[in-house]
């Protein structure tokens, strides 16, 4: 339970605890910086998961996921020591890879599918560095 509950307070994008939780028109919630950063780099600011256009860059904070993460914090529940590892809901796979064309985390078995030939791939890890605002 703690490890199912951890994966629901990480961002997406950085994949850490949430810090200052914002939430889109489309629901899907993110750290401030994280998609203050995403939209820095996007013509349009589009959701980093489902890519749904947000019309402006007013974020409205999440109150109950930031109080949410605060007593996880409490708990010492770290994501890195108990989170499970993002799957892929498809193919139930890890998340390994992060497509650079489409910016979204995949697995393999999706890396080699119709839609992603020719894109260019990072190992999650270090897409995480390159993507994660200071």
């Amino acid at each position: 339970p703690a490890c199912s509950l951890t994966e629901e307070l990480n961002c997406a994008i950085c994949l850490e605890f949430f810090t200052d939780p914002v939430s889109l028109d489309c629901g899907h919630n993110f750290c401030r910086s994280c998609v203050a950063g995403s939209w820095e780099k996007q013509e349009k600011n589009s959701c980093p998961v489902c890519r749904k256009v947000t019309a402006d860059r007013e974020l409205q904070v999440n109150w109950a996921l930031a109080k949410m993460v605060e007593k996880a914090r409490e708990f010492s529940l770290d994501p890195i020591h108990t989170a499970v590892k993002p799957q892929c809901e498809k193919h139930r796979e890890d998340l390994k890879l992060f497509c650079e064309d489409d910016k979204k985390l995949l697995c393999v078995v999706c890396r080699d599918a119709k839609e992603h030939r020719g894109h260019s791939f990072l190992p999650i890890d270090e897409a995480a560095e390159i993507y994660k605002v200071p």
